[in-house]
């Protein structure tokens, strides 16, 4: 893409080892995502610091690249999306409406993630969906599983959508739903003022956050706290908000000190 500095980008996902020609296959496609996620966390802090989140790849490169900071889905997906299109994939951009926390008739379209044709297969690339997401690629047939060791996730077609779903707490759950309809950058500008600013969103109430680790995945949802190593979890809660910083410099790969003021409306005592 015009303007967008890939080499800076892989340097910030793989160490500068990443490929810097076209990608060829699904498994070229699946790595780079994996790397990306790997490097990149998931994380609203900047929302609930009272800071506007712009998604402008300009405004996502300084912040995730540059500033070596997480982001949420629409920064995720336009990041990802900018890379594969400067390595010859042509990625387009999809909105989702969210089932985890609310049912359809309640979930708006504020979700955002991405589709690429490989041969006669669509895949489904959801780098910014944090929690129970995938981290690999997830292909558009119905029913099929795709495992990545302890993570089974498949698309299925349904009331004339399809569903991403996931296995939490050992059953198969809905993630969220989607008609597949390409999406323009405005409509995710609109999606993206909603989920960072309405007073109810659940990205303005509550922490959520999630990074990958060699071992698993270190994730909090407000003081909650989950790590798992392999089949190990372990659960804890933050006692405060310097337990939160810590955990982000151990596991985030960056240190905020404004985390010392955070607040979060749903935490009384982060308030």
């Amino acid at each position: 893409m015009p303007g967008f500095d890939l080499d800076s980008y892989l340097a910030r996902v793989s160490g500068g080892s990443g490929p810097s020609g076209p990608l060829s296959t699904i498994d070229d496609i699946a790595a780079l995502m994996r790397a990306h996620m790997a490097a990149i966390p998931f994380e609203n802090l900047d929302v609930l610091l009272g800071r506007r989140i712009r998604i402008d790849l300009d405004s996502v490169v300084a912040k995730l690249v540059t500033a070596r900071r997480g982001g949420y889905c629409f920064e995720h997906g336009t990041l990802l999306q900018a890379a594969l299109r400067a390595l010859g994939i042509e990625a387009t951009a999809h909105a989702a409406r969210v089932l985890l926390a609310a049912p359809r008739a309640e979930a708006p379209r504020t979700h955002m993630f991405l589709t690429v044709v490989d041969g006669d297969t669509t895949w489904v690339l959801d780098p910014g969906f944090g929690g129970p997401g995938p981290i690999v690629p997830v292909p558009l047939v119905t029913g099929q599983e795709v495992r990545d060791q302890h993570d089974v996730h498949r698309m299925v077609h349904r009331d004339g959508e399809w569903v991403l779903e996931g296995l939490v707490k050992g059953a198969m759950t809905p993630l969220w739903t989607s008609s597949l309809e390409p999406q323009l950058p405005v409509d995710f500008a609109l999606a993206n003022h909603y989920v960072g600013t309405f007073p109810e969103s659940p990205f303005v109430q509550r922490l959520m956050i999630r990074a990958l680790t060699p071992e698993g995945r270190v994730s909090a949802m407000n003081r909650d706290v989950t790590i798992r190593r392999g089949h190990e979890v372990e659960t804890r809660q933050l006692a405060d908000r310097a337990a939160l910083r810590r955990m982000v410099a151990a596991h985030f790969g960056f240190d905020l000190p404004e985390l010392d003021h955070l607040r979060v409306p749903s935490v009384p005592e982060w308030t």
